[in-house]
């Protein structure tokens, strides 16, 4: 049964969860070295991986793998959680006109996904995302530091230096969002943990952007429903 399942990602930087209660799914994060949240059966619990395993014994049978997803085109180097965005935007995007699907994948790095209508996919391309920029900053210089507070400033051309490394990480990633993406022939999916926080510098229109922060989540829920032919 649904009740008796639960889930997780191993993402590069946290741990993220779906966990049934009251008949919904309850989405939440935290951080490796925490212990498994409460009510979670490890035995039961199906996981897929995308960075270092945690300290916690997860059951090999229960991973989801790249090769397990049913998708045209799919190599199986590529990242289980764009696979799994993938599957989800799939399923939970409405598409009347057929166009193709812009998956940008806001975390520890900036996965953009491109797949058509079908299910098939076109590509993509993979940014450093917004605080492995900055902390890559601060590590190979002698000056540079990652700002304390996030307040992103409108103008273009930056006296104070926090002002200026902040709004020149937001440009590279937004940038490429904003270059990539064809209204008249895509539709714009944006998730992941920083999603909510940079669509905000996005030039695109806000009509043209659907956020779902937990999208890869709901890929797995999918997926695995799928298999026990419950969805």
């Amino acid at each position: 049964m649904v009740s008796d399942i639960n889930f997780l990602l191993v993402g590069n930087s946290r741990l993220h969860w779906a966990q049934y209660s009251q008949n919904q799914f309850k989405f939440f994060h935290t951080e490796k070295e925490q212990k498994v949240p409460d009510n979670i059966d490890l035995d039961q619990l199906i996981w897929a991986n995308v960075g270092k395993l945690p300290n916690f014994l997860l059951k090999k049978e229960n991973e989801i793998k790249t090769k397990d997803i049913k998708l045209s085109n799919l190599p199986d180097y590529f990242g289980v959680d764009r696979a799994l965005a993938c599957i989800a935007a799939l399923k939970i995007i409405e598409n009347p006109l057929k166009k193709d699907l812009l998956i940008a994948d806001f975390g520890t790095i900036l996965s953009i996904t491109k797949l058509n209508s079908n299910g098939s996919i076109i590509g993509g391309q993979l940014v450093p995302g917004f605080l492995t920029q900055l902390k890559s900053m601060e590590q190979t210089t002698k000056n540079l530091k990652v700002p304390k507070k996030y307040d992103i400033p409108t103008q273009d051309f930056l006296i104070n230096t926090e002002e200026a490394i902040l709004k020149g990480v937001i440009n590279s990633l937004t940038g490429v969002i904003d270059s990539l993406f064809n209204p008249n022939k895509d539709i714009l999916v944006i998730c992941g943990g920083d999603s909510e926080f940079l669509t905000k510098s996005l030039k695109i229109q806000k009509e043209n952007i659907i956020n779902t922060p937990n999208l890869v989540m709901e890929g797995m829920i999918i997926h695995h429903l799928s298999i026990k032919h419950l969805f």
